[in-house]
């Protein structure tokens, strides 16, 4: 099973944030999640996208899932680079998201600094 649906599955189920981490590690520790593939990607590029409730449509972005804590091997979060690093230690996973200037219909996209 993928770890986003067994935390999935914990989510729906009411388990709290600690029990979930705590499930995921023990399933991460004993190898019965699959290793994550390479070259994980996804686009957000279009004006609709839905992050969260208080970011909603944020940036026209690439997100890379990468193992482990990749941050600095991908350059990310330096001064003046497109590149923000989210690690989840709890996953095992460092989510990159990298900026992009246009939106998928082509208009132009917000500043990119950070």
């Amino acid at each position: 099973m993928p770890i986003f649906l067994m935390k999935t599955k914990l989510m729906l189920g009411g388990k709290s944030k600690a029990v979930i981490v705590a499930a995921t590690a023990l399933a991460l520790d004993k190898k019965e999640l699959p290793v994550l593939e390479l070259h994980v990607m996804c686009y957000m590029m279009s004006k609709q996208q839905y992050l969260n409730d208080q970011s909603a449509s944020w940036h026209s972005h690439l997100v890379f899932i990468v193992s482990g804590d990749a941050a600095k091997s991908w350059g990310a979060d330096l001064p003046g680079s497109p590149i923000i690093a989210a690690d989840h230690p709890e996953e095992r996973t460092t989510i990159l998201m990298v900026w992009v200037g246009k939106w998928s219909d082509g208009t132009p996209g917000p500043s990119i600094e950070h």
